[in-house]
């Protein structure tokens, strides 16, 4: 998916101001122009991300030709950051691990304890970020 992103250019002093209009507070910046475009598909990426983990609807993007015409916009850089979708996908998978038999132990244990199977046990603490 292809979300239109504006650039404020930036000089010897300040960086260049990326606004992600379709996403509300999503917004980055960079010293180069490069290093703004990849700041803001960090942040899209970011955004969206939280978005998904607190089931909302991901926006759909504006086109780029009504980007342009929004007189907010008028004089920045107009542009697109590209993100795969299917990588923010909650979809369960399928994998294969190996752990010592003692770890395992614990993790099944953990999991009973907190009523809650191996695989969304492990889902739950890495989303929580807890280790």
């Amino acid at each position: 998916m292809r979300y239109p992103i504006v650039i404020e250019r930036g000089d010897d002093t300040h960086a260049y101001g990326v606004v992600v209009p379709d996403l509300p507070g999503c917004f980055s910046a960079g010293d180069t122009l490069e290093e703004a475009f990849d700041m803001a598909k960090e942040a899209v990426e970011g955004w969206l991300e939280v978005c998904l983990d607190d089931g909302a609807e991901i926006p759909k993007p504006s086109s780029l030709e009504a980007i342009s015409n929004h007189s907010d916009y008028q004089g920045w850089i107009l542009g697109t950051v590209d993100v795969d979708l299917s990588k923010l996908s909650d979809k369960a998978e399928r994998v294969n691990i190996t752990l010592p038999q003692r770890v395992l132990r614990r993790l099944d244990a953990l999991a009973n304890k907190a009523g809650d199977t191996r695989s969304g046990y492990i889902a739950r603490m890495v989303l929580e970020g807890n280790s």
